[in-house]
């Protein structure tokens, strides 16, 4: 019988002997040259082994042959069929194929499956044919292996071979497992071609396979063919149109369905009632999923572990961990064991929630309990212990996740270079970054937002640039969030005018901004003087149909408050009421700062009074404003009376607070006051900042003096070029060292380290570096965080002998150095003209496994180049290239565009050459 279904798959092998990498400079090819004498010892071991199979099956009692019990465990499926193929006898070949499928650690494949049917086939063995063809199609493990089977049926159509309604059924519901409709079409069109009638469960496959992909209008076809039939629909057919509606979240019309099936007698069972539970909970209707699953249970009917998994999954999703743990405990109690999606889902969800504890509890809860965690439960918790900044552990998970046989995805990657993100160790990030890159799997657009997002929170927007560019080179297309990180770090950055360009490209590449991306655009504006501009951009927000939301009004509110349109911001929150946006926590403190500000603290109190009553409670934030406010106008007194009663309602001051506090005992002249609070503060458990030291050591200067100074200010960093000039050296700091030793407190490494990095930010290293010999002559060692402050400084000074001892001191103790660092010291030493020293600097850089493309950028680009030294960024480029780390195919096009800059062409026309080289290798 013909089986031709109107198209010949294509069956050509996979070819393991070249795999071209994601790198253009980099491939992986098998040794073709030096294995051809190899592969042909291989060939003939093959054939020797199947004929000496075949020997041994002439042999009547070939079962109990001595020999074949030790070749047995070489064989292969590949050796099997060869077998069945040339071996004479049917019988014997037959009995073979099945003593091997009883060997342990052995698996027949398709080609043994065809093999065999090709000899039943040619044997005229029909029945058994038709039973192999059955097991070969349920063997089918991929669409692939689908149509591979009906490839092959085309070639035996010749043998009059005929392909029975069952073994159509079977291939359907095979199809149906991987969704293929154009072949389940041909399939149903083939066998009506053939005279063959469908049954109910030829209907029924089709109907299924067509209402998985929401195709219900398509598959009413199929129904109403049943019902012009004499069969008519069961439960499986109303369940699968069920199925499609729920699909097109059109649940009016399957609980229509679901009256209409019980009306004609058919009892929904519990994949039913699965069905539409799963349908309520997808489409946001949680609780009247919950309700039809209490109403299934009534009913009689049992669920199963797939009715309860989406409930809990959406519970998880939306924030109620506890109801879905509840929900599971009821589960077990019904007899119902979890399976792996339903611990994932409540895994993921207590990681979404922050109880990673309990997450990790329930990890080893179903490692008791048997159940083999998947990909997803270990990405779950990944994600959670990255977010918690614990990378290692994240690190030995994915080690455990591999030894159990499950390799790490895109998500796995993601979400690790996610965590060396949060740990600030965006170098090692952008290392497996690299990975992924040569290796696999491919970097999402997830992968590059995240490093984007790193290189924009370090202010590195160069090199967020750089990687922008990299994945439209690489094929990834930006999406929103690529565009609103990018404009976010620059409008934090203070450059609203590249911000504005790439906020105009995202428009003209088709993709819309959203609330998020209007809002830091409208941020960036009002941060940097342009009110007018932000409120301008808001009204846009209308007319791209993206309405404001809380957060762009308290941009707005902010914007103006800080201009001290105090009266303007009012008038935008009461709007925002107007419209149904509930202000939050930061609206309120916003509004509360800017009333402080201008010395209104009663009219701030009574907007905190209203605060309350919208059941909107203050937070650090709102309390910094008021303590702020009413050390401002020398309250300092109440403004202690209200931490101590934040204190009281569990609140821990932050360290904002409490330099406001001390800064307003500073002003009212009470240094001894504003040093109890220093130690009120350590007792708290609050590090002291600079900002607080400093505002002790100009109380020290300014004693019995009272002045009003710029630095209260809560909500930001005291600003250290207020006090560059202002005369504090390193006798006050000593002086406010040795107060500090009186009183009881002992400073730490942690309170030198903040004081020489305050000194070094204000360019007084010589300051800090004495402050360094003093804490040494205390017994105190300077952390990696210290030393880090003192090279930078002394690099910028270009007192690079003391910069190198530093760094030789760092490396030598094991320190670890960001790449930031080196480029300082790589480019004082280069202008100083001191190479060589560079050059080795550089060498140990190389040493440390970093991307080479992140090397480049921050060194070749920004660094030397940058510096106007393109000879030495060329000497740099070649060591990385004689070391094996040749920067990618796109940072070529990089350089050689910089260098083209520079008035000397010699050096771009080389890189030009070796971009081309990469391209052509590519």
């Amino acid at each position: 019988m013909s089986f031709v279904i109107g198209f010949q798959p294509s069956l050509k092998p996979f070819s393991s002997e070249f795999s071209c990498r994601s790198d253009p400079a980099t491939f992986c090819f098998s040794d073709a040259a030096g294995s051809v004498s190899s592969g042909r010892t291989n060939q003939w071991e093959f054939v020797d082994l199947v004929n000496r199979v075949c020997e041994i099956l002439r042999e009547f009692s070939w079962r109990d042959n001595p020999d074949l019990k030790k070749i047995a465990f070489r064989l292969t499926p590949s050796h099997v069929a060869k077998v069945i193929e040339i071996h004479k006898d049917a019988k014997s070949a037959l009995q073979f194929f099945y003593w091997m499928g009883q060997r342990p650690e052995y698996h027949h494949n398709l080609d043994c499956l065809f093999a065999l049917l090709k000899l039943l086939v040619r044997e005229r063995l029909s029945r058994r044919a038709g039973h192999t063809l059955i097991l070969m199609i349920k063997a089918c493990a991929s669409e692939g292996d689908i149509l591979r089977v009906i490839g092959f049926l085309n070639e035996i159509e010749s043998t009059g071979f005929g392909v029975t309604i069952e073994a159509y059924n079977t291939l359907l519901i095979q199809v149906g497992r991987f969704g293929s409709i154009s072949i389940a079409k041909n399939l149903y069109s083939q066998l009506l071609t053939r005279g063959l009638r469908p049954t109910l469960l030829t209907f029924n496959s089709m109907i299924n396979i067509l209402c998985k992909k929401g195709k219900v209008k398509e598959a009413m076809v199929f129904y109403e063919q049943i019902l012009a039939t004499d069969y008519r629909p069961d439960t499986f057919t109303y369940t699968s149109l069920i199925l499609g509606h729920c699909r097109n979240n059109n649940l009016e019309a399957a609980f229509r369905l679901l009256r209409r099936m019980v009306e004609e007698g058919n009892e929904p069972n519990s994949v039913t009632y699965s069905t539409l539970i799963n349908g309520l909970c997808n489409g946001g209707r949680v609780d009247e999923g919950l309700n039809l699953l209490k109403s299934m249970i009534e009913k009689g009917c049992e669920p199963t572990v797939y009715t309860y998994t989406v409930p809990v999954t959406c519970l998880c999703a939306s924030g109620r961990v506890g109801d879905a743990i509840f929900l599971v405990d009821d589960m077990k109690k019904r007899g119902c064991r979890p399976n792996v999606q339903t611990y994932t889902a409540l895994i993921s969800g207590l990681c979404t929630g922050n109880q990673l504890k309990v997450a990790c509890g329930l990890y080893h809860e179903m490692l008791q309990e048997g159940i083999i965690p998947n990909t997803a439960t270990y990405n779950a918790l990944i994600d959670g212990i990255c977010t918690e900044g614990r990378i290692e552990q994240a690190l030995d998970l994915v080690k455990r996740m591999e030894k159990h046989g499950y390799m790490p995805n895109t998500q796995t990657y993601n979400e690790i270079i996610k965590g060396f993100c949060i740990a600030y160790k965006l170098e090692t990030a952008m290392a497996v970054f690299n990975r992924m890159l040569k290796v696999g799997p491919s970097p999402t657009p997830v992968t590059y937002n995240t490093l984007i997002n790193g290189y924009c929170g370090r202010g590195e927007l160069n090199n967020a640039v750089r990687l922008f560019e990299l994945m439209k080179e690489c094929g990834c297309s930006p999406d929103e969030w690529t565009y609103t990180e990018l404009i976010g770090g620059f409008c934090k950055r203070g450059h609203v005018e590249q911000a504005f360009d790439l906020f105009t490209e995202m428009c003209e590449s088709g993709l819309n901004p959203n609330e998020i991306t209007f809002t830091a655009l409208i941020d960036g504006h009002c941060k940097n003087g342009k009110l007018d501009v932000g409120l301008s951009l808001m009204e846009k927000m209308h007319e791209n149909g993206c309405e404001p939301n809380v957060h762009t009004y308290s941009v707005i509110i902010s914007g103006l408050c800080n201009e001290k349109r105090v009266p303007e911001a009012m008038k935008r929150y009461g709007e925002m009421i107007d419209l149904g946006l509930l202000p939050n926590v930061v609206t309120y403190s916003t509004l509360v700062y800017g009333l402080c500000k201008e010395g209104n603290t009663y009219g701030a109190f009574k907007l905190v009074d209203e605060m309350i009553k919208q059941n909107c409670l203050p937070n650090l934030h709102t309390y910094a404003a008021l303590v702020y406010g009413l050390c401002q106008e020398g309250k300092a007194e109440e403004a202690e009376v209200l931490i101590d009663k934040i204190i009281e309602e569990g609140w821990h001051p932050d360290h904002v607070i409490f330099t406001s506090l001390i800064g307003g005992y500073v002003l009212l002249g009470r240094l001894d006051h504003a040093f109890k609070v220093l130690l009120k503060m350590v007792h708290a458990g609050c590090e002291p900042s600079y900002r607080t030291y400093v505002a002790l050591a100009k109380g020290i200067q300014n004693e019995n003096k009272l002045q009003d100074e710029k630095w209260l200010v809560p909500f930001e960093e005291f600003d250290s070029s207020d006090i560059r000039d202002s005369g504090l050296n390193i006798d006050l700091f000593s002086r406010l060292l040795t107060m500090l030793l009186e009183m009881g407190y002992k400073p730490t490494v942690g309170t030198y380290s903040v004081l020489v990095g305050g000194l070094c930010r204000e360019g007084k290293v010589c300051e800090a570096d004495q402050l360094v010999c003093h804490m040494k002559s205390n017994g105190l060692s300077p952390n990696g965080s210290i030393y880090t402050s003192l090279l930078a400084s002394y690099c910028k000074q270009l007192n690079v002998d003391r910069a190198l001892e530093i760094f030789s001191l760092m490396v030598g103790e094991g320190f670890e150095l960001a790449l930031s660092t080196f480029k300082s010291l790589i480019c004082a030493l280069t202008e100083v003209s001191r190479i060589k020293e560079a050059q080795s600097v550089f060498q140990h850089i190389l040493k440390q496994q970093w991307s080479p493309d992140d090397v480049a950028w921050t060194i070749l680009l920004d660094g030397v180049l940058k510096a106007g030294k393109p000879e030495i960024c060329m000497q740099f480029l070649h060591i990385m290239e004689t070391n094996g780390n040749a920067p990618s195919f796109q940072t070529y096009i990089i350089l050689a565009r910089e260098l083209s800059k520079d008035v000397k062409a010699t050096e771009t026309n080389t890189v030009a050459d070796k971009s081309r080289v990469k391209d052509i290798d590519g």
